[in-house]
């Protein structure tokens, strides 16, 4: 089991209960599937009540990118999210997600790289950093959380 992938895992975990999103499971041991291969899962689900289609996307793309930016400041080297092989499933993930934000391919792009950035930023605040930390210890003890178990963590940080 990699402490990277915890971390990437607990970006996505983190990023999206902070967003707003109900977190269903996070795991570093996922079922292989006929689905492609991957080292972790996260599984979230966003409330549907009529909201905003626009913060909805856009919310999307930051919890896809909070992985690899976890993965960044873990490792502490500035990696381009869409330059990496192994989080080439999340940056399709943002790309798509982002797509009618901005349908224009380089602004697109230049708007992940924006995203990409607020996301680090967020991430590193130590308290953030604390929680998300807090998740991956948890992760790394038991493998794979529910979501309640993800939520009481960040909680119990963030109040």
């Amino acid at each position: 089991m990699d402490d990277t992938t915890a971390y990437h895992e607990a970006g996505h975990a983190f990023a999206a209960v902070r967003l707003g999103a109900r977190v269903r499971l996070v795991t570093i041991t996922p079922d292989f599937d006929d689905g492609p291969r991957r080292d972790g899962d996260t599984q979230i689900e966003w409330e549907c009540s009529g909201g905003d289609s626009k913060e909805l996307r856009q919310k999307s793309t930051l919890v896809a990118l909070a992985g690899p930016v976890a993965e960044m400041i873990y490792s502490g080297e500035p990696y381009h999210p869409g330059f990496v092989p192994e989080w080439s499933s999340d940056w399709k993930l943002a790309w798509d997600a982002s797509a009618t934000l901005h349908p224009h391919e380089p602004t697109r792009l230049a708007f992940l790289e924006q995203a990409t950035g607020e996301m680090y930023r967020l991430l590193k605040r130590d308290e953030n950093w604390a929680a998300l930390a807090a998740i991956v210890d948890e992760l790394l003890a038991h493998e794979t959380l529910e979501g309640d178990d993800v939520h009481d963590i960040v909680r119990s940080w963030l109040g």
